[in-house]
C-alpha cells in the first residue's frame, strides 16, 4: 500500500496541468536580476512579414536577448533585407557593425528563423556552449480525456505542437534520448506500467524497453545513450535499476523498503540522482555508480522531488516551501542551494535546457496549469504553453544541428 500511495503522490505532483497552445509571450519577474540580458531592437525583414514574425519569436524565446521598444534604448539593433531566395541580417552594437549573415530561405519560415537566430546567439555570446539551441524541442504530456494522456512536443517558443504517441492510455514521464531522435516514457496498462520508446521523426516506431511484471517507470537515458535508469518492481518491491540498452542486462542499485522515483543522470554518467522516501519523506539521493556509494543531497524545504541534472552538474528540483511547491537549484561546485523563484502557485517538474541556463517546468495556479520557462541567470520566467487541458512533466531535448547557413 505504501508503494502505490507514494507513486500516486509522485505522479500527482508532476502529471496534470491546464493552459493555451497559443501565441502569448507573458514575462514575469521572479527576483532581482543578477545578470541582465542585453536588449535588442529588430526592425524586421522588409517584404517578409511571416519571416519577420518568426525571427521576433525566436529572438525572444532563445532567452539570450530582451526585446527593446526602439533602437535608441537597445544595446543591439538588428535589421534584415529580403534578397529573394535568401535574406541578410545586420547586427549592430552601439551603432557599430557587430556581424552580418546571409541565409537561404526555405519554405518553412520558422526553420529559417531558427537557423538565423542560432547563428546570431552563437556568434554573440561566448557563454553559450551549444549549437543549434533554437532547434531543441520540449516534450510534455497532455491529458485529453479521463485516463488518456499522450506525449507531445513543441518548439522553444511553444508553437509547432505535435502529438507523438496515440494511445488510449496514460502515457507520462517523457525523457529524450541524447540525440533527440526519440522519447522514452511510461505507459500505464491494465496489469502494470511499461517503459516504451517512440521515434520523433515519421514514420514513427515504438518499442518496449522495460516491461516486466509490476512497475516500470521514471525512465532516464544516460548521456552516452548506453544505459537507462528506471524504477522497477518485479518482486513487488520498488527499486532503482540500470538497464544496458544494447544487451538488456539489468543492475539493481537499491534493495530496501524505501520507494524510489524520478532518476536522472549526472552529465558525465558517473552518478544517478533520484528520489527516495527512506527517511519518511521524499529526499534526493546521489548514487555513485562506480563505488556504489550513495548520500543524501542537501535540499531546501521539504518533500524534494523530480530532480534534473544540467550539463554543468547543477540539480534542479521541486520542493515544498510554505505549503507550496517551488523550484530550487543545488550547485555543488559553488556550494549553493537556493530557491530560484518566489511566485504564486505550485511549480513542479523542472527540466534543464541544453544551455545550462533555462529550465522548463509546470505551474499550477487557481486550477490553471501552464508550462513556463525559467531563466536562472536573469531572474525571469515566460509562459511557454497554456492549452486549456492538463499538461505536465516537460522535458527539454539536446540541441539539433543548424542547417541552411551559407
Amino acid at each position: 500500500m505504501k508503494t502505490m500511495i507514494f507513486f500516486a503522490v509522485a505522479l500527482a505532483l508532476s502529471l496534470f496541468t491546464p493552459a493555451l497552445f497559443g501565441d502569448n509571450v507573458r514575462v514575469l519577474t521572479i527576483s532581482k536580476t543578477t545578470s541582465q540580458n542585453p536588449s535588442i531592437f529588430f526592425s524586421g525583414v522588409s517584404g517578409a512579414p511571416e519571416l519577420t514574425a518568426a525571427l521576433h519569436r525566436f529572438l525572444t524565446a532563445c532567452g539570450w536577448f530582451d526585446p527593446a521598444p526602439n533602437a535608441k534604448v537597445a544595446d543591439y539593433t538588428l535589421e534584415g533585407r529580403n534578397e529573394g531566395s535568401s535574406f541578410a541580417l545586420y547586427l549592430k552594437m552601439g551603432g557599430a557593425p557587430a556581424g552580418s549573415w546571409r541565409f537561404a530561405r526555405t519554405a518553412d519560415v520558422r526553420e529559417s528563423a531558427k537557423t538565423a537566430v542560432d547563428t546570431i546567439i552563437e556568434k554573440t555570446f561566448k557563454e553559450l556552449k551549444v549549437k543549434g539551441f533554437c532547434r531543441s524541442k520540449i516534450a510534455f504530456c497532455a491529458r485529453t480525456s479521463p485516463g488518456v494522456s499522450n506525449i507531445y512536443v513543441c518548439d522553444i517558443d511553444g508553437r509547432s505542437i505535435e502529438q507523438i504517441t496515440h494511445f488510449r492510455a496514460l502515457c507520462v514521464e517523457p525523457c529524450w534520448t541524447p540525440r533527440g531522435l526519440s522519447i522514452c516514457y511510461s505507459k500505464y496498462g491494465r496489469t502494470g506500467i511499461d517503459v516504451l520508446e517512440t521515434t520523433v521523426a515519421k514514420p514513427r516506431r515504438s518499442r518496449l524497453i522495460s516491461g516486466s511484471q509490476g512497475i516500470n517507470a521514471g525512465a532516464a537515458v544516460s548521456p552516452d545513450g548506453r544505459y537507462m535508469a528506471v524504477i522497477r518492481s518485479p518482486d513487488h518491491q520498488v527499486d532503482l535499476y540500470i538497464i544496458d540498452l544494447a544487451t538488456g542486462q539489468r543492475r539493481r542499485l537499491t534493495r530496501d523498503k524505501a520507494v524510489e522515483a524520478s532518476p536522472c543522470w549526472s552529465p558525465d554518467g558517473r552518478f544517478v540522482v533520484y528520489v527516495s522516501d527512506e527517511s519518511g519523506r521524499p529526499r534526493l539521493i546521489r548514487h555513485d555508480l562506480q563505488s556504489n556509494r550513495r548520500y543524501r543531497l542537501p535540499t531546501i524545504g521539504s518533500d524534494a522531488v523530480t530532480p534534473d541534472c544540467s550539463g554543468s552538474g547543477q540539480v534542479a528540483y521541486a520542493t515544498r516551501v510554505g505549503g507550496r511547491y517551488t523550484i530550487a537549484v543545488c550547485d555543488s561546485t559553488k556550494n549553493t542551494n537556493k530557491r530560484i523563484l518566489d511566485l504564486p502557485g505550485d511549480w513542479e517538474s523542472p527540466g534543464w535546457a541544453a544551455d545550462n541556463r533555462q529550465i522548463v517546468c509546470k505551474r499550477t495556479l487557481n486550477g490553471r496549469q501552464e508550462l513556463y520557462v525559467i531563466d536562472t541567470w536573469s531572474g525571469k520566467a515566460r509562459l511557454l504553453a497554456s492549452p486549456g487541458i492538463p499538461v505536465s512533466m516537460p522535458s527539454w531535448s539536446q540541441c539539433a544541428p543548424k542547417t541552411g547557413e551559407r
